[in-house]
């Protein structure tokens, strides 16, 4: 991706363009893996249409922020939370890596997700290194990807995962690591 994260999925968004809705199966490993939020704070990056930060706020109880470059999903996010402002997830149109963190109305997360999300990072090891900054001690990374290799070969879309060496060094320097396998997609829980 040679232009910007905003240049590239804002007129996809602007568009109608939508992707792979939340599973059951998803949410439910997710829960599994982190837990109540009791109030905590969570970040879901790339959010799109707010699917997840709405479910880790309404039903996991963290207290949410959800980022996305692209301003027709933070818009779409916001016109499909229901809820008041005041009991809703927090929305914020940036880039994770490249915009001041102060955006964020959080300076440390008790969980960062990603959904569908990482694959598309141009510099996945700027990505990672802001992740680990804006994660709170003991919190846990939430991963949702695409693996290479898991469609058929006549898929058109088969190359959307990510390569071995991508999936390397994502799991590197983490103190715990685990996956669970969902179809083509991979979801990782990793702890600092």
């Amino acid at each position: 991706m040679t232009q910007s994260p905003r240049d590239y999925w804002e007129p996809l968004w602007a568009d109608g363009v939508r992707y792979r809705p939340l599973l059951r199966a998803e949410t439910a490993l997710l829960a599994a893996r982190i837990g109540p939020g009791n109030g905590r704070p969570a970040l879901d990056i790339g959010c799109g249409d707010g699917t997840l930060a709405r479910y880790l706020q309404h039903e996991l109880g963290y207290h949410t922020t959800g980022i996305d470059c692209a301003p027709s999903a933070i818009a779409l996010a916001e016109a499909r939370d229901t809820t008041t402002r005041s009991s809703g997830p927090a929305w914020r149109c940036g880039d994770i890596v490249t915009d001041d963190p102060s955006l964020l109305p959080d300076s440390a997360y008790a969980v960062v997700t990603c959904r569908l999300v990482y694959r598309w990072a141009a510099d996945k090891s700027a990505f990672l290194h802001r992740v680990r900054q804006l994660l709170a001690p003991g919190g846990r990374f939430w991963v949702v990807t695409e693996i290479a290799g898991r469609r058929p070969a006549s898929d058109p879309h088969q190359d959307l995962g990510i390569t071995p060496g991508e999936a390397e060094l994502l799991t590197t320097g983490w103190s715990a690591v685990h996956t669970d396998d969902l179809d083509v997609l991979r979801c990782y829980t990793l702890r600092p």
